[in-house]
């Protein structure tokens, strides 16, 4: 539902401005010219959801990673229909998420820039730092540096430091009537020299296409523009991840059901083998130190036909269960296996008295030990949090903090520090108030229930998405 709202951009009424005013492509039609027939994984859509930022849950832009061509890319698209496709901080950090996305992976980006420039009553927040604004041009030049081709279509306005999107790309496309490209549009240019100018004059299609330079190409239509970028893919000569042509095996058991294995209770711990049955090829999984440490799982497998690593949550992280997932990422780090994680830390039995400090310790140095061994382990990680995630154990198990390469949640999953029921009782107090105490706790489990939610992180780019269960193979 909340996906479904947030695809609807700044709604029917701005929709209809967009495509029947300006005469615009909305941007999901222009993603469908443009990318191949398959399937696109959309990044973080749900990013913005609760922000105080104007009156609609979206960041004013689409990322996604996607083929074009049969050539895998990653790509930025303004949506001009969410307050004129002006940034906003969350928009920026999308797109910087993007742009680290394409870094690492060494994808083609392509960027459909249609933007008002950035909000300016936020300036303080997506213009200074070190990463805000400037940074995607910095990046920009990096990828040039790395030889990760990129590409642009200038299809709307274009202004102010949005204007160094596509001329530090690779290779520009401008669409004549709607596509501007400019420091400083008509209504700053009379407000500075008191002089009428048409955008089309100032910064137009044919404009950059004849006189500047700007453009490399020249586009009479936005399905003319698509077609000639994805023309210009195809002639790039870059295939960085070649495709195996083996059909996978699906799993004895249908990935459909783990819509119903989703924990929603966190008093008791989820068997992970039964997730994992439903999403390995041929549910095929071969187990390492099964018999030690059996609150972690791990072991290999295939998923969509790719050797992968698993390491997954099956209780509380103890001692053994940690020097067992330290050993065995060291093992995928040597054999260059990625790195599958699934994080579901169990509730924390209360330890009884007798268990001495050496033990406590004991078990601190080997989660810090596996910690180390996940922070150096040089090889792709992907992260899904399928159930809790709660204070250690989500640095342990590659939690953002730790950089995975994707870290997905379910919409069950909670993110925080410490569960909000560890906080049922408090100790009574001397001449306390004990009803002001009560009150105070009974706020503080609420602010930490509502900030631990999946689409609390989800809106604020903690992670790459929320993900039905049953959508975990494709994603």
């Amino acid at each position: 539902e909340l996906q479904r709202t947030a695809c609807k951009g700044g709604g029917e009424n701005a929709i209809l401005r967009h495509t029947q005013r300006n005469k615009k492509l909305f941007v999901r039609e222009r993603l469908k010219l443009l990318l191949d027939d398959e399937p696109f994984l959309e990044l973080s859509p749900l990013a913005g959801l609760d922000l105080p930022y104007g009156d609609v849950p979206a960041a004013g832009c689409l990322t996604g990673i996607g083929k074009i061509c049969g050539v895998w890319c990653v790509f930025m698209a303004n949506d001009a229909t969410v307050k004129g496709g002006t940034i906003y901080p969350i928009g920026v950090k999308k797109q910087l998420r993007a742009q680290e996305i394409a870094l690492q992976n060494r994808l083609c980006s392509v960027y459909l820039v249609d933007s008002g420039g950035a909000f300016l009553p936020l300036q303080s927040e997506l213009f200074p730092d070190k990463l805000h604004g400037g940074r995607i041009f910095y990046n920009e030049a990096r990828m040039s540096a790395m030889r990760i081709p990129q590409v642009a279509v200038v299809c709307g306005s274009c202004v102010a430091g949005g204007a160094y999107v596509p001329t530090m790309a690779e290779e520009a496309v401008i669409i004549d009537k709607i596509g501007t490209l400019f420091l400083a549009g008509p209504p700053l240019v009379k407000a500075a020299t008191g002089e009428d100018v048409s955008p089309e004059d100032l910064g137009g299609a044919r404009l950059h296409s004849k006189v500047s330079g700007c453009s490399d190409h020249f586009a009479s239509s936005e399905e003319e523009a698509y077609q000639c970028i994805r023309n210009v893919i195809s002639t790039l000569n870059y295939h960085p991840l070649p495709e195996e042509a083996v059909e996978p095996d699906s799993p004895l058991y249908s990935p459909d059901e783990l819509l119903g294995l989703a924990p929603r209770d966190y008093r008791c711990t989820l068997p992970v083998k039964l997730v994992l049955s439903r999403l390995m090829d041929g549910s095929r999984f071969q187990e390492f130190k099964a018999n030690y440490g059996t609150t972690l799982v791990t072991g290999f497998g295939h998923v969509e036909g790719r050797l992968v690593g698993v390491v997954a949550s099956n209780g509380e992280l103890s001692h053994d269960a940690a020097l067992k997932g330290s050993h065995f990422v060291q093992l995928c780090g040597q054999r260059a296996v990625p790195i599958l994680f699934l994080q579901n830390t169990a509730p924390q039995a209360p330890q009884p008295t007798s268990v001495s400090q050496v033990a406590h310790s004991n078990r601190l140095k080997a989660q810090a030990s596996m910690m180390a061994a996940v922070a150096c382990a040089p090889v792709p990680k992907i992260t899904i949090v399928i159930g809790g995630c709660y204070g250690t154990e989500s640095y342990v198990m590659c939690g953002r903090s730790f950089s995975p390469n994707f870290l997905f949640l379910w919409p069950n999953a909670r993110v925080a520090l410490v569960d909000s029921r560890h906080f049922s009782t408090i100790p009574a107090a001397g001449d306390g108030d004990s009803a002001g105490d009560e009150s105070e706790l009974k706020q503080l489990k609420e602010k930490l229930e509502e900030e631990s939610s999946a689409f609390y992180s989800s809106a604020r780019l903690w992670d790459d998405g929320v993900i039905l269960p049953q959508d975990t193979r494709k994603v």
